[in-house]
């Protein structure tokens, strides 16, 4: 029989477990590696990223990480800067918009949103909370609003920010289709990593590009002049990057040119910007909804309605 170094006699089994426990060990250090190694790449993209923000518009850049710093030193996630949410946010909606509560269109929303995710994980994406390089998927709530808007408007004109995996717009170029008229514009800054830049619109089929313009930018430099070609829209989507700059100028830019409509905001819970464009603007109806899974906050503004 085997001894330890220390002299004493070592059980049958010890060199078994030793060697498994080892093994383990080496599996579980592995994969926290890699883990820790993806994690490195996707904040070395962020940070490529908002260099290049800051090279495009330094003052967009500065803002930018401004607000980063203060999300990360502050309490996160709190309702204190944009107010308290509806509890019906939807019901809200259509009364504004002069149309019945419960809403036959959301059945058709529901097919659709189930068909997209079924899509989307058959590709093998997932979808969710930071499921797009640390970035959010389109909520389900806030997709449903816009379903609802845009088949209850039929708006000729839609502008959005931020387009990630498309799920949203995707919703939007349905409803218009079904509509039969409108036209969608999305103003987005690529990500740089070519994997991630590969997804931009994946859940958009071919067959609703011809109602799709995609706008290669930042909102500072491509919006006020879209929307001075457009001339009017009737609905417009924020969710590009939320700091108190960004947003403020979004939200102006898109007023001006709103006749009447609505503007949809999301993560207006990050920063004081939605409260205070409603303070400037009192003839701006609003209505605050919480996201599908409560951890956010967007809003809905409406015009002339």
């Amino acid at each position: 029989m085997r001894t330890s170094p220390v002299g004493y006699p070592r059980s049958p089994g010890t060199d078994g477990r030793h060697r498994r426990r080892t093994e383990a060990h080496q599996i579980s250090n592995g994969s926290h590696q890699k883990a820790g190694r993806a994690s490195l790449q996707a904040r070395l993209r962020r940070v490529a990223g908002a260099a290049r923000i800051s090279i495009e518009d330094p003052g967009h850049g500065i803002d930018r990480a401004l607000g980063r710093a203060r999300r990360l030193l502050g309490p996160g996630g709190e309702n204190t800067a944009a107010g308290e949410s509806s509890p019906e946010p939807e019901r809200q909606l259509h009364e504004h918009l002069a149309v019945s509560w419960p809403c036959p269109e959301i059945a058709q929303f529901e097919a659709l949103w189930s068909e997209m995710i079924a899509s989307m994980d058959r590709r093998g994406l997932q979808v969710g909370r930071e499921a797009y390089d640390g970035w959010d998927d389109g909520d389900r709530r806030l997709a449903r609003v816009v379903w609802c808007a845009t088949r209850h408007l039929r708006p000729r004109a839609i502008v959005e920010t931020g387009v990630a995996r498309g799920l949203t717009s995707r919703v939007m170029l349905e409803a218009l289709e079904r509509n039969g008229e409108g036209h969608l514009w999305s103003i987005d800054l690529p990500a740089l990593d070519r994997s991630t830049r590969s997804e931009i619109g994946a859940a958009i089929p071919p067959s609703l590009h011809g109602r799709w313009t995609y706008v290669s930018g930042t909102s500072r430099r491509r919006l006020p002049k879209l929307l001075a070609e457009l001339g009017a829209i009737e609905l417009f989507v924020h969710d590009s990057s939320h700091t108190t700059r960004n947003v403020s100028f979004e939200l102006e830019q898109a007023w001006q040119s709103l006749q009447r409509g609505v503007i949809v905001a999301d993560d207006v819970h990050l920063n004081a910007a939605f409260t205070a464009f409603t303070r400037r603007h009192a003839d701006a109806s609003s209505i605050l909804a919480q996201a599908e899974d409560a951890r956010a906050t967007f809003a809905i503004i409406l015009k002339g309605l």
